[in-house]
């Protein structure tokens, strides 16, 4: 199937398997669709033929379900931008607030979680910040499956809860903010140039789990991008060398980012000094008391299932935004 030497460099031959992978997810669909569509147009013409009502009725189902699979093609054409197939880096932090908005931000990550379960995405942790009493401060993943960047990338913005806080013992209302970023991975060979000489680069023991070496050896990677003040870093890996390769990767997704794309206001405020991680600036809140509803400031969709959506079911939200976004592109 591949020429000689494919399997030399694992990971640029992971790469291509990958993209191979991914346009398969859209043409295997369609060619189904297009043998069901054969198969009920003759059986049509069979039942209606004999006069067949029972066999007419039950077509009529399978034709519902036919426009169904069609509009789950549809959408897959709305993922039609250069980065939309690419595996990507995706981040959670925590905004101000403390206690409230490091368990918000732990809250969050348990909800991509299972929508990543529920999709057969494939997650790996590149760095953690814990929070100081509960939840987490941050969080870096790597995730990889069809159209990753692409359905992610909806996601990018400040997600506001509105709660009776469980750590107030006065059971007051809160409201907590948490970003979510997501840039799109790169191969290794991609043209983007990093001076070193912009680059300070710190090692540290990891604070997570990962066993005596992880804990006792400096091995976690920091790097700061000292023109744009951008900081990268990942402690997931045994040694200092596969740690720094990893960070360059998010750091060269994020430069690009910045340089080629000049993304969304939410984006920016997320490597701005002056960004906040608050009020006025969220593009989803999730209210839980005194009424239970989730809705998305940009595209007005809403449920009440606050509990389905916790629970990783967002396939309603991303395609909402994803018909928004090529909407307003064709304007």
């Amino acid at each position: 199937m591949y020429g000689a030497g494919f399997w030399d460099n694992p990971d640029a031959a992971q790469s291509v398997v990958s993209q191979l992978s991914t346009l398969k997810s859209v043409i295997e669909p369609v060619e189904e669709i297009q043998h069901e569509a054969e198969d009920l147009r003759e059986l049509f013409e069979l039942a209606e033929a004999e006069s067949d009502e029972d066999e007419l009725i039950q077509l009529e189902e399978g034709l519902v379900n036919l426009i169904k699979k069609c509009e789950q093609i549809e959408l897959s054409g709305l993922l039609s931008q250069p980065d939309d197939m690419k595996n990507c880096f995706f981040s959670i932090h925590a905004g101000a607030g403390g206690t409230e908005s490091c368990d918000w931000a732990n809250m969050l990550l348990r909800m991509y979680s299972r929508y990543f379960e529920k999709n057969k995405y494939k997650i790996r942790e590149l760095d953690i910040t814990p929070g100081e009493e509960t939840g987490i401060r941050s969080i870096t993943l790597r995730v990889s499956g069809p159209f990753a960047y692409g359905k992610l990338s909806c996601e990018t913005g400040v997600h506001r809860l509105v709660r009776i806080s469980p750590f107030d013992s006065n059971k007051r209302r809160h409201t907590s903010f948490a970003a979510v970023d997501c840039i799109p991975e790169f191969d290794d060979d991609a043209d983007i140039e990093i001076n070193e000489d912009d680059l300070r680069i710190d090692f540290y023991r990891a604070s997570g789990a990962g066993g005596q070496h992880v804990n006792k050896v400096s091995s976690a990677v920091r790097i700061t991008h000292e023109p744009t003040g951008i900081v990268v870093q990942c402690q997931n890996e045994r040694s200092q060398h596969k740690n720094r390769s990893q960070a360059m990767k998010v750091l060269k997704a994020k430069l690009y980012m910045l340089e080629q794309q000049k993304r969304d206001a939410e984006l920016a405020r997320l490597y701005s000094e002056k960004g906040e991680i608050a009020w006025g600036n969220q593009i989803r809140s999730y209210v839980l008391q005194p009424y239970q509803m989730v809705k998305d400031h940009r595209t007005n969709f809403q449920t009440g299932k606050v509990d389905a959506v916790l629970d990783g079911e967002l396939v309603g939200f991303i395609e909402s935004y994803l018909r928004h976004r090529a909407k307003n592109k064709n304007k």
